[in-house]
């Protein structure tokens, strides 16, 4: 299988290495930041913003906006590629979707991102509060549109479709990678189930949402394999992104892949039959999700950057 043209390779023993200039990102700072700040320390609550390391945070919260992390902040499982802590998680908190609710309010943002840990020790994997915490924001925020990035909850139906009622616009869940690295990347995870996991999603109604990191070690036909069964199982929107290695504990970077290599990844994405691709090295779950939204967005954007409506245009 042919991989994606190497940039820069990355030695598991390398401690340190300069990322490339596209890699760089602003520093958080100004008021908005600031204010971002205030909200999650006083309703003390978790962003994947933090626990993640994104790199798109200074971006995104000096806009104004933050995703949210619900049950807690450690998470019951242990993947190669997440900063998130692993252990025995507290109890669950059963204010904690009204708290979010109200920062969401004080934040007047018009979308909000909500994800979670996973809390396979709790019968209902946790999905009770995340019915409980979408209707909460529902009600408090009637006009704010919600993008919930899921669990796969073992593949419990039952579970999935607590989510489905609570109707959140998008429902989100990442494979992450391709399927001959899942159990390395993953662990306790399952390809095949997270698939499974996104049809009953689209089953039940819902605009569903997935990403994929690249520079893992994965082969470009993987990659296109993995779009291809992700569009048998109805999946409107992708996201791909560059993996960055958040400790020496994790899975080294195999690869930084050049921007020109993601634009090719999001032409074949809507070729392939996305609705909306958001392909590049600093792209995560949560960037641009506003524009997720909307169906036809995306693809009608390409389309036009393609030509391919200007018989239309007068």
């Amino acid at each position: 299988m042919q991989e994606l043209p190497v940039v820069q390779k990355v030695s598991p023993e390398t401690s340190k290495v300069k990322k490339p200039d596209w890699l760089r990102v602003k520093l958080p700072i100004g008021e908005n930041y600031k204010h971002v700040r205030g909200l999650v320390d006083h309703h003390k609550l978790h962003t994947i913003c933090e626990s993640g390391n994104c790199p798109n945070m200074g971006e995104c919260w000096g806009a104004g906006t933050a995703t949210f992390m619900i049950l807690g902040n450690v998470c019951t499982r242990s993947c190669g590629f997440c900063s998130v802590a692993t252990g025995r998680p507290e109890p669950v908190d059963w204010d904690e979707p009204q708290r979010v609710a109200e920062a969401i309010h004080l934040m007047k943002v018009k979308h909000a991102v909500i994800t979670s840990v996973d809390r396979d020790e709790l019968k209902d994997g946790g999905s009770t509060i995340w019915y409980n915490t979408i209707k909460a924001v529902k009600n408090l925020n009637p006009d704010t549109t919600l993008e919930t990035l899921i669990p796969d909850f073992k593949g419990n139906a039952d579970q999935v479709q607590r989510v489905i009622d609570a109707a959140p616009e998008v429902v989100s869940h990442n494979m992450e990678t391709v399927e001959r690295m899942t159990r390395q990347v993953r662990i306790q995870a399952k390809y095949r189930r997270s698939l499974e996991v996104l049809r009953l999603l689209k089953e039940g109604g819902m605009r569903t949402k997935t990403g994929i990191m690249l520079g893992l070690g994965e082969a470009k036909e993987e990659v296109i394999q993995t779009m291809h069964d992700l569009v048998g199982v109805g999946v409107d929107v992708l996201t791909l992104g560059q993996y960055l290695q958040p400790t020496k504990k994790h899975l080294p970077v195999h690869r930084f892949v050049h921007p020109d290599e993601f634009a090719e990844l999001r032409e074949i994405g809507y070729e392939i039959g996305f609705d909306y691709v958001e392909s590049g090295p600093l792209v995560r779950s949560s960037y641009h999700s506003e524009r997720h939204v909307f169906p036809g967005y995306g693809k009608r954007k390409w389309m036009e950057e393609k030509g391919m409506l200007q018989e239309f245009s007068i």
